[in-house]
């Protein structure tokens, strides 16, 4: 089979390698930088499986069909991968990977439903800079059909990159990945302030916010109805125990968790588009929970405030100390 990964990002770029060491055939696409530095020196990968230099055919475009093409990039920037794909990407299976819910339905204006697996990335990975990846921990690679059931195709996608991560088929995919928005969810707290995961949340009050987003989240969960199913690295009971826990509780163990997530400093998706002077996911992640509060008339103001912040950040190239932050937001939760 013929592979394309397109988005040479922390997640592109570590599936590619990973696939290529296993003598996959696979090829790449991503940005000029990334072109540049991974044709000079390969991908630099260090990490949860110690230091890797895959070389990776890699181009800014697609210039021959896949057989199957596993869509990296963020999801804002999914409809620009087809458009300038298109001719490459109409007969071939995509693989989504992107957080939160959107990805599927966007890829899905340009393509047939039937040909569109989604899935869900439980490893985590860091881009230092263009071509060169921390592999900061191990996780599973879930994967399955939001339009229609699981079929052939999928098994066939999920047993190849089970070479590369332990992969799993599942049924229930879509309120996975909408639990799944509340493992990410945090990763703005971190992009507000700047700061490595661990630096974050060794300091209790900030993660009381981090309890203080899921309280919310689940709230709005519940009351528009939607269902939420665990993943297996991350089980439902997990989330909804330690959100009913009093505050400082809940933040002391969640403290504990995160700070001892990764030996390497851990930087979220957001903070990474940030450093790297691009548009952050947050509309797909915290602005989940906003857009799906709005929808049903109820509000969910604590991760309103934050995504107004990451967009501050975003466009204000200056982060928050905790000290504003915790003043920003003391109010709009309990």
């Amino acid at each position: 089979m013929k592979i394309a990964v397109i988005g040479a990002g922390a997640i592109g770029g570590l599936v590619a390698g990973y696939l290529k060491e296993k003598s996959l055939d696979v090829c790449l696409t991503g940005h000029a930088d990334s072109v540049k530095a991974i044709r000079d020196k390969g991908i630099l990968i260090s990490g949860a499986r110690g230091s890797l230099n895959p070389r990776v055919e890699i181009s800014e475009k697609l210039f021959s069909q896949p057989d199957l093409a596993i869509i990296c990039t963020k999801t804002q920037d999914i409809e620009k991968v087809f458009q300038e794909n298109l001719p490459f990407l109409k007969n071939t299976v995509i693989l989504t990977t992107q957080n939160g819910v959107a990805a599927d339905n966007l890829a899905a204006r340009f393509i047939g439903k039937e040909k569109i697996i989604s899935s869900i990335v439980m490893f985590g990975a860091t881009l230092l800079e263009p071509g060169k990846i921390t592999h900061n921990f191990e996780g599973s690679w879930i994967l399955g059909k939001i339009f229609g059931k699981n079929d052939a195709q999928t098994v066939e996608v999920a047993s190849l990159m089970n070479q590369v991560f332990p992969t799993i088929v599942a049924e229930e995919l879509s309120g996975m990945k909408y639990l799944k928005i509340f493992v990410n969810a945090n990763n703005c707290v971190a992009a507000i302030l700047g700061l490595s995961m661990q630096e974050s949340f060794s300091d209790l009050e900030i993660s009381k916010i981090s309890i203080a987003i899921w309280k919310e989240g689940l709230s709005v969960m519940q009351k528009a109805g939607v269902s939420l199913v665990s993943l297996p690295d991350f089980p439902l009971e997990r989330l909804q125990k330690l959100a009913a826990l009093p505050s400082e509780e809940g933040a002391k163990i969640f403290s504990g968790i995160m700070k001892n997530l990764s030996k390497e400093p851990l930087y979220g998706s957001i903070l990474q588009s940030i450093k790297r002077g691009k548009v952050s996911e947050i509309d797909y992640i915290n602005g989940e929970f906003v857009n799906i509060a709005r929808a049903n008339n109820i509000t969910a103001p604590l991760n309103e405030k934050l995504v107004a912040m990451v967009h501050q950040v975003e466009q204000g190239k200056k982060f928050f100390t905790k000290e504003e932050l915790v003043a920003s937001t003391k109010n709009l939760y309990n």
